[in-house]
């Protein structure tokens, strides 16, 4: 446990910080089979998955997945927000950045300078302006407003949208329909009309066996019997009456700062020193995300 970390008093080379070149490998992204059945029947259909689940559970790193099994270059990512508009999901148009500039200068732009100044694309209108297949992640959609889903579902059937700020139409082939998925963490529902033309999938949470496979493909310097005694015990930790359960994501953190720390992981259960003690609580703050929930995890 000699590490190189911050203390209280006195100084320190600063400690050099190794990634783990496979927490956000696509490559290691491990889908359940249903959930890769769910994807080959939206790509089949030409329909766009909508995908639900824990915060954690990879309902975002799915399309990075796709994308890299598909060699279709990184996703285009479209972050809903409450003010997101159906323009938004096509191309953002810089009004006040044109405005001030024809303030200042007397030259009209043309519609293809107008456009590499003041028009920026977005990822749906970006997958159409390309008219290749490519990644669309439309990320919590739930966070948009409720008319959004369905003009999502028009741009998506129809592959094609107007830019009047410079009198172009954008149109795509339908054999370069994007993939689509979507998020959402069921803050709220979802338009009925919405729901029945998409492809719904649930992410459940992973059990034991497959949180198993899903570390040894993350942690590639743990033993499985260790791997098996820290699922244990987050598993315990789960069954507590936590305000913000912890998801699968924090499981792989928590996993690998336990590695760092060098944790005598095969004690998690066992009689530990007050300095193993306080390594374990320190760790607790990478599974619990608020002042109760971290309160309660001291008497675990």
């Amino acid at each position: 446990m000699n590490l190189k970390l911050y203390k209280r008093e006195g100084k320190a080379a600063l400690p050099e910080f190794e990634l783990n070149p496979f927490l956000n490998n696509p490559e290691r992204y491990v889908p359940s089979q249903p959930l890769v059945d769910a994807v080959n029947v939206a790509m089949m259909m030409g329909q766009p998955l909508l995908v639900t689940g824990e915060p954690g559970t990879g309902k975002t790193q799915l399309a990075y997945h796709l994308a890299c099994f598909f060699d279709l270059g990184q996703p285009l990512v479209f972050n809903a927000q409450t003010s997101s508009t159906a323009t938004d999901l096509f191309y953002k148009y810089d009004a006040l950045g044109h405005f001030q500039y024809n303030q200042n200068n007397s030259k009209q732009l043309a519609p293809e300078e107008l456009e590499e100044k003041f028009i920026t694309y977005s990822a749906l209108g970006e997958a159409i302006r390309r008219n290749r297949r490519t990644v669309v992640l439309i990320d919590e959609i739930d966070k948009a407003p409720r008319d959004l889903p369905n003009d999502i579902l028009f741009a998506i059937e129809h592959l094609t949208f107007r830019v009047p700020e410079i009198n172009r139409t954008f149109q795509a082939d339908s054999e370069s329909r994007p993939i689509i998925i979507m998020t959402s963490n069921s803050e709220k529902n979802l338009p009925d009309a919405f729901m029945r033309r998409v492809v719904y999938f649930h992410i459940p949470f992973p059990t034991p066996d497959e949180l198993l496979y899903i570390l040894t493909r993350k942690t590639d310097q743990m033993n499985v019997s260790d791997l098996r005694k820290v699922i244990e015990h987050f598993n315990k930790i789960r069954e507590l009456k936590l305000k913000k359960l912890p998801s699968t994501a924090e499981l792989i953190y928590w996993t690998l700062l336990l590695h760092k720390l060098n944790f005598p992981i095969r004690k998690l259960d066992g009689p530990l020193s007050s300095e193993e003690r306080l390594l374990l609580l320190t760790s607790y703050s990478v599974l619990a995300k608020n002042k109760e929930d971290l309160d309660l995890l001291k008497y675990l």
